[in-house]
């Protein structure tokens, strides 16, 4: 067998020079302004308890609320499914990593026969002198190969494989920052169900105490029959929205407890006690637009996704060229006896250089690098695009939180407004100074406007939680330097 000293001295130059065909990935550059447009008027916002982004589920003071939302987070199913994905993705780089390296087999049989004298060939041996129908035959043998990565194709796909891996850690931490905000969101929802439904109650039990009274005037004859039915129509207008906001309340605490990866009712009791509508604390730190491409980890998956396709076609493109491979085998053979294994004339070796060279294919190769293009420019655009809706989320949360913020001030002025207006209407109508369809109107536009009030709260404290997952709030980024830059320096070779 000839040396291949020489070609593993020409391998080992290639490889220490990373020769690897194809494009290498330069990520895209995002233009983004220098502030968000409700940037000024979310810092100027009335003062509050600060959050930090890493657990801004904690700045809202409700010791309920951190506790929903720390067990989601251990128990919620769509983060198990999130961090299989990791699991499989971490075996596919492992696979990728695997395919660089040599690899080694050990094979043996033992064989037993008896050859019919009805063949040609078993009558010739038949007619041999001494010739025994049995045989047996024993074999042992060491084997390795090594494809030699020359031109770089396995390594593009290590590269390919390693920006998957972290795409599926960065979508577990997307996960992980949606759960987060989705529960502290239903939460929030329920604290105000159950504040809208108290308002609620609480002017049922004020439209009875009315048609008690008008009833009471009309048995002494000091108010007409219509009017008794007035009230008792105002009654049962009030009394029908109580079944709407229970059935909302009772599924969104269901929807709690699927978040918490338990079966509807579990927290049922914990819940059944109202709570005050959670205040919107103050967001400590909004950052720039370009913080978002290192805070948002959705962002950061469409990134890494993009970087897999960039390496996807210089893998496609490697199938260009020939491919290298190194093998060897080392044994013992024997058709005597067990015990001849492993004596020296029963060794026997061999060595191979293999080439594959794919001369052509009827433009397969072609056809697979226009896929890969495909696949990188749509992996482009959703890049840029996600850049763009990262963006949109974050006005959308600022320009929410701040105009529910106000909306909720003036309303509650106007609630208690409307609370004296009330008082002073039914007053005058004790003394038949007002009608009672100014009562009942009174009693109308107050409901009206504490129902109101209460959903504006309500939509203040959802939009601040909002804002934190529009901002990538709920999860520790890298700090040093981005999680792509970082991926691009363990890729190189």
């Amino acid at each position: 067998m000839p040396p291949l000293h020489p070609l593993a001295l020409l391998v080992s130059a290639s490889l220490m020079a990373g020769c690897a065909v194809g494009p290498d990935y330069q990520r895209p550059d995002a233009s983004l302004s220098d502030r968000y447009l409700g940037q000024s008027a979310v810092e100027q916002r009335p003062a509050g308890t600060p959050a930090t982004l890493v657990a801004w589920w904690e700045g809202f003071g409700d010791p309920a609320l951190t506790g929903f939302v720390s067990r989601a987070l251990e128990q919620n199913l769509d983060l198990a499914q999130a961090s299989a994905r990791v699991t499989q993705a971490r075996a596919g780089l492992g696979a990728a990593n695997a395919a660089l390296l040599p690899s080694g087999n050990i094979s043996g049989q033992a064989a037993r026969s008896y050859q019919s004298v009805e063949t040609p060939l078993g009558q010739v041996l038949n007619s041999t002198p001494g010739h025994d129908r049995y045989a047996s035959t024993y074999e042992v043998n060491l084997g390795a190969a090594w494809e030699i990565d020359v031109f770089g194709g396995l390594r593009r796909g290590r590269e390919a494989a390693l920006a998957e891996y972290q795409a599926s850690e960065a979508g577990a931490a997307a996960t992980r920052l949606a759960i987060a905000a989705q529960t502290a969101d239903i939460y929030i929802s329920i604290r105000g169900l159950q504040a809208r439904l108290d308002i609620a109650n609480r002017q049922v039990k004020t439209q009875q105490e009315l048609l008690e009274k008008v009833s009471l005037l009309y048995g002494k004859g000091l108010a007409a029959n219509y009017q008794v039915h007035q009230a008792e129509g105002a009654l049962a207008q009030v009394q029908a929205t109580v079944p709407v906001l229970q059935t909302g309340l009772e599924a969104a605490m269901n929807a709690l407890d699927v978040m918490l990866g338990t079966p509807p009712g579990t927290h049922r009791m914990q819940l059944a006690n109202a709570g005050n509508i959670p205040l919107a604390p103050q967001i400590k730190a909004t950052g720039t637009p370009a913080d978002l491409l290192r805070r948002r980890p959705d962002l950061i998956v469409a990134e890494r996704r993009l970087a897999a396709s960039n390496a996807r076609i210089a893998e496609a493109v490697a199938e260009y060229y020939p491919k290298f491979s190194l093998s060897a085998l080392l044994g013992s053979a024997t058709a005597v006896s067990g015990g001849n294994l492993f004596t020296g004339g029963a060794n026997q070796s061999a060595g191979v250089l293999g080439l594959r060279w794919r001369l052509f294919d009827f433009g397969r190769i072609n056809a697979q690098i226009d896929q890969a293009k495909g696949q990188k420019a749509e992996a482009l655009a959703a890049y840029r695009q996600s850049v763009l809706r990262a963006t949109e989320d974050v006005e959308n949360a600022f320009s929410a939180l701040v105009n529910r913020e106000a909306q909720a001030i003036t309303l509650t002025g106007g609630e208690d407004a409307l609370t004296l207006a009330r008082q002073s209407s039914f007053i005058a109508y004790e003394k038949g100074t007002a009608s009672l369809i100014d009562v009942l109107h009174a009693d109308e536009t107050m409901l009206q406007a504490s129902d109101a009030r209460a959903q504006a709260q309500t939509d203040s404290a959802r939009a601040v939680v909002a804002a934190f997952k529009a901002l990538g709030g709920g999860w520790q980024p890298p700090q040093a330097q981005s999680l792509a830059t970082r991926s691009h320096q363990r890729t190189a070779i």
